[in-house]
């Protein structure tokens, strides 16, 4: 175990999709096939090396492992320094499995698949890298690497809106990467280092606030100001991101707009990014300005959940309603991560939330992807047809497709049983001792969420058929291996989560004994 331990397994796992990238742009356009066999052998050898991590790994460890660290730009701070711990394992491993599965989904694409393959395996880089880099300039470098794919993918091969989609999200993300780089900027001006681990260290010490407050003495600030701008900065980087309200109104048309397969990644692995930022460098680099401002952080997290149901139930479009639907189960997360920080409660508390923050991640991730896969293969069969007026009765004829999406939906709807309930029972769990109010104030969002789901079940699949409909064709073999090992995923996390939980608990018990609380 130890000899695997000692290979670079994180940088081999980052660059190897930007090799397979390298070969499929190399593959002329008419060879859509190669193109995606290609593509698929990367994404299966990336699944391969995730799952030899997970089965080396030491789970009781909680600390970083597999670290890989060389000085880069010494002048600047800047070192290659990579790591896994329980955190970073869990998204790589949602990411190994999404991205495959969107490329699978893909299969009716037909314009230039190698540039469409090559984009998705860029995208995975990205994603990758910045699951595993621990120096904020490395980070950055790949936060902004899963940007530019995304970027493309919904503008050559969107909606008749995608140029527009396309902008809105580009300069939404970018906005909010300025504003991070910034912050990031003026903590190394005062600590003279990038590195997250140095940078929680001192925070927990509490040595970071006054070394901030000694650097911007010029601005004439009160004691803190300066430490708390600097959050507020990284704080907007990662709000746009998840999408934090009211910062979320690039997300909807995105949704809407990219191809489906494309907002299977979207919100399977790259909304998560934004939680993995709060989690990985707001928690542990800021606690003292977040527990300072954290009544209207828990308003805002409370506004996420409750405002995006009602939107999503407003929707007759199926993209959107997902959409609006990402955002509430997002504004779980952001709920336990704040929660975290109050001064009330238990570390016992602190720990169940962020234990079911990190596990809600995970989990919507799988679910989410697999919502919008059915929703492409429902468009492919309805000439992109996918308002929820639109059919009615499809059980009838598709009751194998029928039954498969239901328990996707009854799985976001967080059924007992099914992997959506336990990572939201989590949070739960630790927020209502922590800061009950919020707790109380977020119920809502779980009732108008049945609401909305169960009207896509009834409107979709129930009531009478649609003649138009008649020939409606049934989940095929292919689409079934698509969709199978995911639905497979979610019935063994719902009677089975310590399979993951196992693996982030420790790391998350050694972050609340280092919050300065």
């Amino acid at each position: 175990m130890q000899q695997v331990k000692n290979l670079p397994l994180i940088s081999f796992l980052t660059f190897l999709p930007l090799v397979g990238a390298a070969l499929v742009f190399g593959v002329d356009r008419e060879r859509r096939q190669l193109a995606r066999g290609i593509t698929l052998a990367v994404n299966i050898l990336a699944l391969g090396v995730v799952a030899l991590m997970w089965c080396t790994v030491n789970p009781s460890s909680g600390m970083l492992q597999f670290v890989e660290r060389h000085a880069w730009i010494p002048t600047l701070g800047v070192e290659y320094h990579v790591g896994l711990d329980g955190l970073g394992l869990v998204m790589l491993m949602l990411a190994a499995l999404v991205i495959p599965m969107a490329v699978l989904a893909s299969e009716k694409v037909e314009e230039n698949v190698p540039l469409y393959c090559g984009l998705f395996l860029f995208l995975q880089a990205g994603l990758f890298g910045a699951f595993t880099a621990l120096n904020f300039f490395h980070w950055f470098l790949f936060w902004e690497l899963s940007l530019i794919p995304a970027f493309f993918l919904i503008k050559l091969w969107g909606g008749p809106q995608r140029s527009g989609a396309a902008l809105q999200f580009f300069v939404y993300t970018m906005v909010g990467s300025i504003a991070l780089l910034l912050a990031f900027v003026g903590l190394f001006l005062a600590t003279g280092t990038f590195d997250f681990t140095k940078l929680a260290e001192l925070a927990r010490t509490k040595a970071l606030g006054p070394l901030v407050q000694a650097k911007f003495a010029w601005l004439g600030w009160g004691a803190g100001t300066a430490y708390t701008v600097l959050f507020i900065g990284a704080l907007l980087g990662f709000a746009v991101k998840v999408p934090l309200w009211p910062f979320h109104t690039w997300l909807p048309l995105t949704y809407s707009e990219a191809p489906s397969p494309v907002s299977m990644a979207l919100t399977g692995v790259m909304s998560k990014l934004g939680v993995y930022g709060f989690v990985r460098l707001l928690l542990p680099i800021f606690p003292e300005p977040m527990q300072a401002l954290l009544t209207p952080l828990l308003w805002l997290a409370v506004a996420t959940i409750v405002l995006s149901t009602f939107a999503a139930l407003a929707q007759r479009d199926l993209k959107r309603i997902l959409a609006y639907s990402s955002i509430n189960h997002l504004g779980y997360c952001l709920l336990g991560v704040f929660a975290a920080v109050s001064a009330t409660g238990t570390a016992l508390d602190r720990t169940a939330a962020l234990n079911g923050v990190v596990l809600q991640m995970f989990n919507h991730g799988i679910t989410a992807s697999l919502l919008f896969c059915f929703v492409a293969f429902l468009e492919d069969r309805s000439n992109g047809a996918r308002g929820l007026d639109d059919f009615g009765g499809l059980r009838k004829v598709a009751p194998v497709f029928c039954g498969l999406m239901g328990l996707a939906l009854f799985s976001s709807l967080g059924l007992p049983g099914l992997n959506g309930f336990i990572g939201e029972f989590l949070i739960f769990k630790g927020v209502f001792p922590l800061v009950p109010w919020a707790a109380v104030l977020s119920l809502p969002g779980l009732l108008v969420t049945a609401i909305f789901i169960l009207t896509v079940i009834q409107k979709v699949w129930c009531g009478p058929l649609n003649e138009k409909w008649a020939r409606f064709a049934d989940l095929t073999y292919n689409e079934g291996a698509v969709v199978f090992p995911a639905t497979l995923l979610m019935f063994v996390l719902g009677v089975w989560p310590q399979f993951v939980i196992a693996v982030i608990n420790p790391t998350v018990a050694h972050w609340v004994r280092q919050l300065p609380i």
